[in-house]
């Protein structure tokens, strides 16, 4: 049951943010086509192959729609900054939501933008002038991570990869901190992804994307580097060669000056590099080759500091734009030149054959790279997995993958539904990546889609104690902790996700197999949990977490789980070896945590697991044996595993202060601030204290800074309270540091 006063704030739009949607007269709304698309008129390099109809990317970069809820990243201020008085809200009321970056490389477009875009030059920009620095930046490091024996004979480690090009929001007014909606696509199979895109652009907004921090504090999580998106788009949709000038124009000194600002944007933000993305047709050989030496800036820049490029398969040595659908002469020196690398990867254009994949990854290894960084564009922006593939072109059954693929817009899987829940979100997703079987152990017959988890290899991070996940998946219908609801509001924000199990889900059992799924009608923390469902007739066995935990004789295992429905008896299993290969199960040994009837609540179950020193842990799973024949549903709401050692809960934060603020009839926007707290911390909690006592949870954030929309004024207070925590890797939760707004 929810505190009391746990209800969330209602939400409104900040005072003078324009109407979703809305255009000035006479602007066309800004489009991206899908790479690879031509301009009418120009001519390819190459007689074109069949490929994906040409779409938008992304609609018109209209104003917002709901307003940013939840927090980013930020570096700590140097000192506190003092609650600010309200701002009088008129037509010029500074825009207090921050929003992902978008820039044009330097010179901007003729007229004015449209409402809710703002044009902005990369030369002009620096950390010190960035407004929304402070919530764009991310704060979880790139974790390292490891492949596990798979679980089918047909899934390889150490061959294809798989990048994705995502489009998570709008180029102008995306959120730089979630928003009040669980209608948002909470990416989660992490453990199949090697790179992440951050697509969009458009010549009515902007061509120079910069990660929003929940995405990238997510995939760094997960050991996944995200990368910002240089896009030049065609003559045809806006496209101006000016601006491939622009990118790619000397100083004085001979310097690339926007490449120093690229590299010094992705160092401020906490991202791992550039697409870049060349479809403005009309170049030259000279302009071709002002951009491979570009390249070569950027990369040089950029690798002392871990970033890396991916050069998408559109302009060639020639200067015009002739998609080649593999990598050849024309196109080989923005990858390879006789200098060495040039990018760390190329996106090759959707018109390959089997024939150009097979001389693509040949000429590859000719130059002395791996085959495997070329990715092959995979189209599943309109079709998902009923998308026509020639999958044997890329990652055969019968002999070594040919080379990589890059998914185009795998958001698919919330697009094409009707009913955008997170539960039915998440079933297509499921299927997307594990396939219809929805077991990556068992894979389903093949009926045209190659899902991911039967041809590559799935990764994790679970390296170190300690280590708990919540089931959590960056989204939600209300906000729970501890088992209770302090916020009814939906929300969304990737970097409060756990890492979760990357085999979802791998189910043993003799009889009737349940129904897995990540479900959001209860949690524990977050906003959602494990849900196991059905008429079970024997033991099931549910994989987790493959990991490599070390282990001594004070380690152990809790998990916090409830019985809504029936009698089970829960075992935790864990693996003190891999398999023998791929397919074989996972040699579990189980440890009892408790026999559990419905009607009881949460229940913390521990298990001490007496294990020499210098034992590893290369898994976890549960075991559920039914306790009569009433269907089952079980949810497990949180796991973890540590050193029984004492653990001293986590610093708080301190400087707690408002930056700005702006008050309309008593509702306040504002922008709060705090400095880090001493030692790791996993994320912080914002909350609101009412004047009644009860606590409701306003946001969290991986860094330092959190945007707060529509504060409502409670009854006559005289200031609104607010809240900060520090949350560690085991959910322990500091103490608060508070500050207070003033009602006008």
């Amino acid at each position: 049951m929810p505190e009391p006063g746990s209800s969330a704030e209602p939400f409104a739009p900040e005072p003078g943010t324009p109407r979703a949607g809305t255009l000035e007269p006479g602007t066309p709304a800004p489009r991206t086509p899908q790479p690879g698309t031509p301009a009418p008129g120009t001519a390819d390099a190459r007689a074109p192959r069949a490929r994906p109809a040409r779409r938008e990317v992304l609609t018109a970069g209209a104003a917002a729609g709901a307003a940013a809820l939840l927090g980013a990243g930020t570096p700590a201020r140097a000192a506190a900054a003092p609650a600010t008085p309200a701002l009088p809200v008129t037509a010029a009321t500074p825009t207090l939501a921050p929003y992902a970056s978008y820039w044009f490389p330097d010179s901007l477009p003729p007229g004015v933008p449209g409402p809710g875009i703002t044009w902005r030059s990369l030369t002009q920009w620096t950390p010190e002038s960035d407004p929304d620095l402070a919530h764009n930046t991310a704060s979880v490091p790139l974790a390292p991570r490891f492949a596990p024996v798979p679980p089918n004979p047909g899934a390889r480690a150490g061959q294809a990869r798989i990048a994705a090009l995502v489009s998570f929001a709008p180029t102008a007014a995306n959120p730089s901190q979630g928003s009040a909606t669980a209608d948002h696509y909470a990416l989660t199979h992490w453990a199949y992804l090697d790179e992440l895109v951050f697509w969009g652009g458009s010549a009515g907004e902007g061509i120079v994307l910069a990660p929003n921090a929940p995405v990238v504090d997510a995939a760094h999580r997960n050991g996944v580097p995200v990368l910002g998106n240089v896009f030049l788009p065609p003559v045809a949709y806006g496209g101006d060669l000016q601006w491939t000038r622009d990118l790619v124009q000397r100083d004085p000194l001979g310097r690339f000056p926007v490449a120093d600002k690229l590299v010094a944007v992705a160092r401020a933000y906490g991202f791992d590099g550039w697409f870049v993305n060349a479809e403005t047709d009309g170049g030259d050989s000279a302009l071709a080759t002002r951009m491979r030496e570009f390249l070569r800036a950027l990369r040089a820049a950029g690798e002392p500091h871990g970033l890396r490029i991916t050069w998408y398969d559109a302009m060639n040595s020639t200067g015009r734009v002739g998609w080649q659908g593999e990598l050849n002469a024309l196109n080989q020196e923005f990858f390879e030149d006789r200098a060495g690398p040039v990018a760390d990867a190329v996106f090759v254009d959707f018109r390959w054959d089997a024939r150009s994949l097979a001389a693509s990854g040949a000429l590859a290894e000719r130059l002395g790279r791996s085959r495997h960084e070329l990715w092959a564009a995979v189209d599943t922006e309109s079709r998902g997995w009923d998308a026509p593939v020639d999958w044997d072109a890329i990652v055969p059954r019968g002999r070594d993958h040919v080379v990589s693929y890059g998914f185009y817009r795998p958001e698919w899987t919330l697009g094409h539904l009707t009913d955008r829940s997170p539960g039915a979100f998440h079933e297509a997703d499921d299927r997307f990546w594990t396939g219809a079987s929805l077991d990556p152990a068992r894979p389903a017959p093949e009926a045209g889609w190659r899902a991911p988890a039967t041809a590559v290899a799935d990764r994790s991070t679970v390296v170190a104690l300690p280590f708990a996940c919540a089931f959590n998946t960056g989204h939600g219908l209300r906000w729970y902790e501890d088992g209770k609801v302090t916020s009814d509001a939906p929300w969304n924000h990737l970097g409060l996700q756990d890492r979760l199990p990357g085999r979802r889900w791998v189910v043993d059992t003799a009889g009737q197999r349940p129904a897995v799924t990540l479900d959001f009608a209860g949690a524990w923390r977050g906003g959602s949990s494990l849900l196991v469902a059905g008429g079970l007739s024997a033991p099931a066995v549910i994989g987790l977490h493959c990991t490599r935990l070390p282990l001594s004789g004070r380690t152990v295992v809790e998990l916090v789980h409830a019985t809504e429905s029936g009698t089970v008896a829960v075992e935790v299993g864990i693996a003190l070896r891999e398999p023998a290969a791929p397919g074989e199960p996972l040699p579990y040994r189980w440890l009892k945590a408790a026999t559990r009837s419905a009607g009881y609540g949460w229940l913390r179950a521990r298990a001490v697991l007496d294990a020499p020193r210098g034992t590893t842990a290369y898994a976890i799973a549960v075991r559920i044996t039914p306790r009569g024949t009433m269907p089952v549903r079980w949810r497990l709401g949180a796991l973890s595993v540590r050193d029984t050692a004492a653990q001293r809960p986590p610093a708080a934060p301190s400087a707690l202060g408002v930056d700005a603020s702006a008050q309309r009839d008593g509702t306040a926007w504002l922008r709060l601030s705090w400095h880090r707290a001493a030692g790791p911390v996993r994320h912080y909690e914002v909350h609101r204290r009412l004047p009644d006592g009860a606590r409701r949870f306003l946001g969290g954030t991986c860094g330092t800074a959190l945007y707060l929309p529509a504060v409502t004024r409670s009854g006559a207070e005289p200031a609104a309270a607010f809240e900060v925590r520090a949350v560690d890797e085991l959910y322990a939760v500091s103490g608060a540091a508070r500050t207070t707004l003033r009602w006008a």
